[in-house]
């Protein structure tokens, strides 16, 4: 290999050749350009490097140097070798190039004598020295950047993967933990009215570590910042920053912090809250590889959100259809029950409470109830100034109200360490009516109700109500069909019945008035006086049957005793004698049905008797009660203990109170003068 010296800035082309052993068609091996440079500012101009033609591509252009092959090899030469030590000088690298191209033979070794005479100053050098290590950084940051790329795209295509939200949710935190390589990372969701998280799913820590803390955060100090003020936030350590305090025990101890919003159409849904970066702070490139993660999680939110509702919908949807069948085929007596079984079926519903409001009390009555203290509940009647329905049941409009604390029980609700969950009330209303409220509630773990969940309550309630409605409405036709058979029934029983008794009753009358004393006229006398029994309870028959009056005496009693006697095989006789409609009225009303219910359901649970009669008559300017029954009597203690009551009420209306008892035969008789229905002098209506 020849080697010319040129003037600073011209090329001189040298081109070596193999000699020896070599197959002699073989071509040149390779063709080199050896170029002076003009001075610099290291040295006079009279080095020299070697610079690749363009027949020379074969070595990185990064080194000055390239040496490629012109013509093809022989085939007792080995290939080209492309690996490149970095730390090489540009003479080694063509020393070591062209060893690897001409072997170790004597053509080599020549070559590798004229390449050893080549020397370069350290001005030039020093230039080499440092491009190569800009080259080395560039080349770092580059493969850095792919590599966080690449764990962009796995975090992506991980958020996305999901449909589920609260799986959403926790597959965000997680990958956002591992794009920055972070010991602790968290999402927090923010509430609708932007001033608290409701939700914080958190990653890095175990369940036991996180019982220790106790509650989890709620957004306030540096969280509550990036609440405050959506940007990101990236800190060195989080001890020098003034907004980082309140941690509680058990804390672990952090240090790096970066903060990253996570927006859903523009609005600020929640925030990635990532510490203690395991390979020293968080860059400039974490933050932008968060960002762009946290836009992508907010598409996928968006999803699952979206995929939420449907099925949301779609359940209360299904149930407020299975409601509907069912109370247009059932009795509205257990519609209410049926309202809250359908409800509690529909998951994230830990409690149901249906109350009716009675307008004339102010109270709420729990109509049905489904949860863990329904047997409690059920029946119970509420003052609303005691429970959160209270208010809701003024407006008469479905309300929410988030997880707050209990100052006191409320029977709607849902109470644990005086925490009261989540609850909504909605009104079961139609145009005309306000049949009650259905309120819905969860435990105090649980996330608030949705704006979506309350819309699908609020619907089924209003479904329901009109069910309710169209099973009214179905009872009322059917009721004015048995009413009118019952007239059909009352006026022939009166204008067939009642008259044959009474023209029979007659008839032996006047047989027994042409007998001679004896046992044949007292036998037609005592058949007379069973005929003039039957024509009274024919009577009273023909009175139930009749169109009902809620004010009459009459039909109250017939409803008291038709209550208490529901389960006897033969049900009491009931006979009314004198005006009982006219003559009592008013509070006297009241009481004497009370006194009838008293005595009634003595008899009926205790006596154990075969017959029981029930008579109130008005004789004389007196109320009369008289019960009677062939049981087993009244002992002495039950005389004084049970019926102490109603002997004081009928002390203080001026009237008595009897009792005669003997097995076979007893009887209660309960007496006040009328007085037009008042109570006596002095006492308030």
């Amino acid at each position: 290999m020849t080697i010319t010296a040129v003037p600073a800035g011209e090329d001189a082309i040298h081109t070596p050749t193999l000699t020896g052993k070599a197959n002699p068609t073989t071509s040149p091996i390779a063709t080199m350009r050896i170029h002076r440079p003009k001075p610099t500012r290291s040295g006079n101009g009279a080095s020299m490097f070697i610079s690749p033609t363009p027949a020379l591509s074969c070595m990185p252009a990064v080194f000055g140097v390239e040496v490629d092959i012109a013509t093809p090899f022989p085939r007792h030469i080995r290939p080209p070798c492309r690996c490149v030590r970095r730390t090489e000088s540009p003479v080694d690298l063509v020393r070591r190039r062209t060893t690897s191209y001409c072997g170790l033979g004597a053509e080599g070794k020549a070559i590798m004598t004229e390449i050893d005479q080549l020397s370069f100053p350290d001005g030039p050098r020093l230039d080499l020295d440092e491009a190569l290590a800009t080259l080395v950084v560039q080349a770092e940051r580059v493969r850095t950047a792919q590599a966080g790329l690449r764990a962009l795209l796995s975090a992506t295509q991980a958020v996305v993967e999901e449909s589920d939200l609260a799986a959403v949710l926790r597959r965000i935190a997680e990958a956002a933990t591992n794009l920055v390589d972070a010991q602790y990372g968290a999402l927090g969701v923010i509430a609708p009215e932007r001033d608290a998280l409701e939700e914080f799913i958190y990653v890095g820590l175990t369940p036991m570590e996180a019982a220790k803390i106790g509650d989890l955060p709620t957004g306030h100090g540096l969280l509550g910042a990036l609440i405050a003020d959506p940007r990101p936030i990236r800190l060195p350590n989080m001890s020098a920053d003034t907004r980082a305090a309140g941690f509680p025990d058990h804390h672990p101890h952090m240090e790096s912090f970066l903060g990253v919003p996570v927006r859903v159409r523009g609005e600020v849904f929640g925030n990635l809250y990532l510490t203690n970066r395991r390979d020293g702070l968080f860059t400039e490139e974490d933050e932008r590889l968060v960002e762009a993660l946290a836009t992508t999680a907010g598409f996928a939110v968006e999803n699952a959100r979206l995929l939420d509702q449907a099925r949301t919908r779609e359940r209360w949807m299904g149930a407020a259809a299975g409601l509907s069948a069912a109370l247009l085929s059932s009795s509205t007596t257990t519609a209410f029950d049926l309202i809250a079984s359908r409800v509690f079926e529909v998951p994230g519903i830990d409690k149901v409470v249906v109350l009716l409001k009675d307008d004339a009390r102010s109270e709420l009555q729990v109509a049905a109830a489904r949860g863990s203290d329904e047997s409690q509940l059920r029946g119970a009647v509420i003052d609303p100034q005691a429970t959160y329905a209270g208010e809701f049941g003024v407006a008469g409009e479905t309300t929410a109200h988030s997880r707050s604390p209990a100052a006191s029980p409320d029977p709607v609700r849902v109470i644990v360490d005086g925490i009261a969950g989540p609850v909504v009330a909605a009104p079961l209303r139609t145009s005309g009516r306000l049949w009650g409220l259905l309120c819905t509630a969860r435990t105090p773990d649980r996330p608030r109700f949705t704006t979506t969940e309350i819309d699908s309550i609020a619907d089924f309630a209003s479904r329901a109500a009109i069910a309710l409605e169209l099973a009214h409405a179905r009872e009322e036709a059917q009721r004015a069909l048995l009413a009118d058979d019952r007239r059909r029934i009352a006026r022939d029983l009166h204008d067939h019945v009642i008259q044959q008794l009474f023209g029979t009753g007659l008839t032996l009358q006047a047989i027994a008035g042409g007998l001679p004393p004896g046992g044949d006229a007292d036998r037609l006398s005592e058949s007379i006086d069973q005929l003039d029994d039957a024509i009274s309870q024919i009577r009273t028959v023909v009175f139930a049957l009749s169109h009902r009056d809620e004010s009459s005496l009459r039909h109250r009693v017939i409803d008291v005793v038709a209550d208490q006697s529901a389960a006897r095989r033969r049900p009491p006789a009931i006979r009314f004698t004198g005006p009982v409609d006219h003559g009592i009225v008013g509070p006297l009303s009241d009481e004497v049905v009370g006194v009838v219910r008293e005595l009634l359901s003595n008899a009926v649970r205790h006596s154990l008797a075969d017959h029981i009669s029930v008579e109130v008559a008005l004789v004389e300017e007196s109320v009369l009660v008289l019960v009677e029954d062939d049981g087993v009597g009244i002992a002495d203690a039950e005389r004084r203990s049970g019926l102490q009551n109603l002997a004081e009420r009928a002390s203080a209306r001026g009237g008595a109170f009897t009792v005669a008892s003997v097995p076979g035969a007893t009887s209660a008789r309960w007496t006040v003068p009328v007085r037009d229905g008042a109570f006596p002098t002095g006492e308030s209506q």
